[in-house]
């Protein structure tokens, strides 16, 4: 049998995809955060698969809507992105927590 893992609420089709797309989108962000990479191409594929991210998350929203899910519940969202742990993807969207200054020039 497999293990059981965390329980992801029911969502809509649009929810999904929202959902889907914004992870997505947080990983390249992650990915292209000039603080938590040494690499200018690594930064620069991920900023340009950023924009790919965002526009399916900009069509999934857009889905949502022409489909009258008008409300975004944040509970619900909430619910599924933990379930889908993203957490992970925090540490690498700010500077790192190791208390390194800056570059001064």
């Amino acid at each position: 049998m497999f293990p059981e893992g965390p329980k992801i609420p029911a969502l809509t089709e649009a929810e999904s995809k929202v959902v889907d797309a914004y992870v997505a989108v947080l990983k390249r962000l992650g990915d292209a955060n000039p603080t938590q990479t040494t690499g200018t191409y690594t930064a620069l594929r991920a900023a340009q698969a950023l924009v790919s991210e965002t526009r399916a998350l900009r069509d999934a929203l857009t889905l949502m809507f022409e489909r009258q899910e008008k409300e975004i519940h944040v509970r619900t969202m909430a619910k599924a992105m933990q379930s889908l742990d993203c957490e992970r993807f925090l540490p690498r969207l700010g500077p790192p927590d190791d208390g390194a200054s800056p570059d001064v020039s």
